[in-house]
């Protein structure tokens, strides 16, 4: 095999290698190297008829919205979090190379935070916001911009919250307390 097949050898190990340098230059250029995420937060007000209920959710500015993302053997590869602006809206970008490897958006989640509202800040489950959602498949796909837009989410008022009396213990004898 001598200096011919050395030659061929090393030709083609930088054709590899340079395909796989402009492959990786494509995907950061299309935009393919950030996970784009975004919804909105709302307050919603049970005291309210059902139109009103229903339709007229206001959006609360300066609520905290995170994103926790897990590498396959369950540990958190990273932790992000944004405020919500006047409308009520959120948008997260995030880099898909994390410590060097591929951040999965299957793994990662997003929940709801705090909410300044003084009035309007009883997180609610509408929407996965206090239990947290996956990323699933991306709902918008547009040139070179790949996104996820989640929610909306909603808080809601004291005077909504409903007491969770799932698990709670009964001994039988009325000596509950």
């Amino acid at each position: 095999m001598g200096a011919v097949g050395l030659m061929l050898m090393v030709a083609v190990s930088f054709l590899i290698g340079s395909i796989n340098v402009i492959e990786a230059w494509k995907e950061e250029a299309a935009g393919a190297g950030v996970i784009h995420v975004g919804g909105k937060v709302l307050c919603q007000d049970c005291t309210l008829g059902w139109n009103e209920w229903v339709h007229g959710a206001k959006p609360i500015k300066g609520c905290k919205v995170s994103i926790t993302c897990m590498d396959d053997r369950s540990r958190v590869v990273y932790y992000g979090s944004d405020d919500t602006d006047e409308a009520g809206n959120f948008e997260m970008i995030i880099n898909k190379y994390i410590n060097g490897k591929v951040l999965k958006p299957t793994n990662c989640f997003l929940r709801l935070v705090s909410s300044p509202d003084p009035v309007c800040n009883i997180v609610t489950d509408f929407s996965g916001g206090r239990r947290g959602v996956k990323l699933g498949r991306p709902t918008m796909v547009y040139r070179d911009m790949i996104k996820h837009v989640l929610g909306p989410f909603y808080y809601t008022t004291p005077m909504c919250d409903q007491p969770d009396t799932g698990n709670q213990s009964d001994d039988g004898k009325g000596t509950n307390y």
